[in-house]
């Protein structure tokens, strides 16, 4: 025999064929293992999500390229681990309007108005009266406007003293009426 190994081989191929042939249906191609095997896992699983809070943006608020503008923006922003809260608003510098207002009058050529409207500025005022050029006073201007002004000036401390007795007298008379009430 020439072929030994050759043979062998063919008689295994011819008994797996035969044992296979007996448990598997016709027209099926079946294979048969013998394993064996456990699997086994322990352990534990921690989960952890590490993000940034939320945060508030607070708007923006700008004057664009006209940087002639008196509006000033604000805004704000505060934030916590459950609320936000963000607000914004305009306001408008009163001095910024009073220069612009005086330079309006000044280029239109109402010299005194202008004067006039910067002298709404307590500084101004005084710095005027300081210097000896009193802002105008009822279409007066020069020594008629001081006098003017000193007259206006007498006349409010005057009213302002009379406010204060009446005021005084009035809170007195309260003082008392209450206290009468009390007493009954």
């Amino acid at each position: 025999m020439r072929y030994p190994l050759l043979v062998a081989v063919l008689l295994l191929g011819i008994d797996s064929a035969a044992a296979q042939e007996a448990s598997c249906p016709e027209g099926y191609v079946c294979t048969r293992s013998d394993t064996d095997s456990t699997v086994r896992t322990e352990g534990s699983m921690n989960t952890t999500i590490v993000q940034p809070p939320p945060s508030a943006v607070s708007p923006q608020f700008s004057a664009g390229s006209n940087s002639d503008l008196c509006t000033i923006g604000v805004a704000g922003a505060v934030q916590t681990q459950i609320l936000g809260i963000s607000a914004g608003g305009t306001f408008t510098e009163e001095n910024c309007m009073r220069l612009k207002n005086a330079k309006t009058l000044y280029d239109m050529g109402m010299k005194v108005a202008a004067v006039s409207v910067m002298c709404q500025d307590p500084l101004v005022f005084d710095a005027m009266m300081n210097a000896g050029t009193p802002c105008p006073y009822d279409g007066m201007i020069g020594e008629e406007a001081k006098i003017g002004w000193e007259t206006e000036n007498r006349r409010s401390i005057e009213s302002e003293n009379n406010s204060v007795l009446k005021n005084n007298t009035t809170t007195w008379g309260l003082g008392g009426l209450l206290a009468l009430l009390l007493l009954l």
